[in-house]
């Protein structure tokens, strides 16, 4: 069993933070001792000489002067000693780790700021692990490695190529994150196989202007430093499938993220009528089945950002799980974006997204395991970034509710500018706080009666909406997953959402309200919330009169 020394050294007697590190050791299987406060610099030569530690951890937390003299003199009577096993590492404040850092004596200084993940990381690797064996490099071994706490993801992509390639070094090395989703921009979404297509007057436009496989790759290896995050892309709104297999081939792409219904004349980012559109997303879905790599289905919360009622956005959820699991996912990564759209409050946010939850984990079994995401919704972030850093730290403590595997970090800028690397690693650091403080011991959201009933009403009016599918699709086999048949209830309104008015390709008739916190399909004529089962009833019966006609 290796073993481990730690000390406050000088006239130090601050020992707590010292303390909590040695616990953290000693459940990494290290054998630990304290040689507790004010520890002279002769008594550390001593237990050197004697003990031989396999790590000897040193901390202070006075004044860095004082520090710096003392890591000097520590330096010196260590290499008088010649060649010994042990090693030396630092905790203190910011301004003494970093004179720490300059000796250049400490195998690692810690500065306080570390989430408790990157601690058990050092350990781990200090007790003969190799770096790779430290950070899983797949989606699934990352979170075993960590759960229950969740591994961060943020997307990332400036406008220069070479700026992202230098900000994704720094956030690797600043150990803060283990997901970079590549933002790529609109033309690479839409033409990266069509360059003649390419618009030159808005490169760079909403991401990174990556224009070859070299450029992926580059991102990929500007990752390989610090905790050796994991990469991911989106899957491109044209010629999905080329995308699928250039991202893994360039990124090891971690988990693809993939629409149901979107990316098409849905929301203009192509051309793809919705049957065209659904056809190849399934596609693409069975192509990562193939190869056993996670599919995250983005589909509900685009819903939501068009203010779709509550219903409706617990129904797109299950639908997308239902349609990854019958193209063969085993790891379904499902997405629970919270605050959207603005105004929903916490109680009925809960409610929503454990609907969606309850709804999608009736599909799971030995073939399909659902891993929860969360993240905050980018509509309601302030441009004040004092107010945005409350808003990110607010969202994050209410979706631990959901006891996630993923936590999507929204950086506290996008409501005014793209985050850059240093905007993301203060979200992310922000984040780190509110779980370190939150993720246990939070009261149990499912007791508030008022949240139960919310989550079975939506459930419910979830079920009426899929029989209306499975009513207009009567003569296919399965109803649930033919485009066809999902596209006709978007068309006819059976899936409608308000910002769909004015689009020829979409029904948009449906009027939705915030009411207390949810969102509900409204009546034009009495301008009341409408049940679901008379919402659909009035769909189908026009359904029926028109074929009559």
């Amino acid at each position: 069993m290796k073993t481990i020394i730690g000390a406050a050294i000088g006239n130090c007697v601050h020992v707590g933070g010292l303390h909590h590190f040695l616990k953290l050791a000693e459940a990494e299987g290290y054998q630990t001792k304290s040689r507790g406060p004010a520890v002279s610099v002769k008594r550390i030569i001593e237990a050197v000489k004697t003990e031989k530690p396999d790590i000897f951890a040193l901390s202070y937390r006075l004044t860095p002067d004082v520090a710096g003299n003392l890591i000097q003199e520590i330096a010196r009577a260590i290499n008088e000693l010649g060649k010994i096993e042990t090693r030396f590492i630092f905790g203190g404040p910011p301004p003494v780790a970093n004179l720490a850092k300059i000796s250049g004596f400490f195998e690692k200084v810690f500065d306080g700021s570390e989430p408790v993940e990157t601690i058990k990381a050092y350990l781990r690797g200090a007790s003969g692990i190799s770096e790779k064996a430290v950070f899983a490099n797949d989606l699934i071994g990352r979170i075993k490695q960590k759960y229950p706490y969740p591994i961060l993801r943020h997307h990332f992509g400036r406008p220069s190529l070479t700026d992202t390639l230098d900000g994704i070094r720094k956030i690797a090395l600043a150990e803060v994150l283990d997901v970079i989703s590549i933002g790529t921009d609109q033309n690479a979404q839409e033409n990266f196989f069509r360059p003649g297509e390419i618009i030159a007057t808005q490169q760079g436009a909403g991401g990174v202007p990556v224009r070859s496989y070299e450029d992926m790759a580059a991102l990929y290896q500007s990752s390989r430093c610090g905790n050796y995050p994991l990469m991911r892309c989106y899957a491109g709104t044209r010629d999905l499938l080329k995308w699928a297999e250039m991202s893994v081939e360039t990124i090891h792409n971690a988990w693809a993220a993939i629409p149901l219904c979107w990316y098409s004349v849905i929301d203009g980012r192509s051309n793809r009528s919705l049957v065209e559109a659904i056809t190849e997303n399934q596609n693409v879905m069975h192509w990562y089945a193939e190869r056993n790599i996670p599919v995250e289905v983005n589909e509900s919360h685009q819903w939501s950002l068009r203010d779709a009622h509550d219903s409706l956005a617990v129904t797109m959820a299950y639908l997308a799980a239902y349609n990854a699991k019958k193209a063969g996912v085993r790891n379904y990564v499902s997405q629970f974006m919270f605050n959207t759209p603005p105004e929903t409050w916490p109680n009925m946010d809960i409610a929503k997204m454990m609907a969606k939850l309850e709804m999608i984990q009736q599909l799971e079994d030995d073939t399909f395991t659902v891993y929860r995401e969360v993240r905050a919704g980018i509509a309601h972030f302030s441009s004040d970034p004092n107010i945005a850093k409350g808003q990110l730290a607010a969202s994050a403590l209410i979706s631990l509710a959901m006891k996630p595997h993923i936590l999507h970090v929204v950086g506290f800028s996008e409501g005014d500018h793209a985050t850059g690397h240093d905007e993301l690693i203060e979200s992310c650091k922000i984040v780190h706080g509110v779980i370190q403080n939150g993720l246990k011991g939070l009261p149990d959201f499912m007791a508030d009666p008022l949240i139960q009933a919310r989550k079975e009403k939506l459930k419910a009016d979830a079920g009426l909406i899929l029989d209306a599918l499975s009513f207009i699709g009567s003569r296919v086999d399965d109803p649930h997953s033919d485009p066809r048949t999902i596209a006709t209830a978007i068309e006819t309104g059976i899936l409608d959402a308000p910002h769909f008015r004015g689009n020829p390709f979409l029904k948009g008739d449906i009027l939705t309200r915030n009411i207390n916190g949810a969102w509900y399909a409204i009546d034009p004529s009495t301008g009341e919330p409408i049940e679901e089962k008379s919402r659909l009833a009035k769909i189908l019966m026009n359904g029926k009169s028109h074929k009559k006609s």
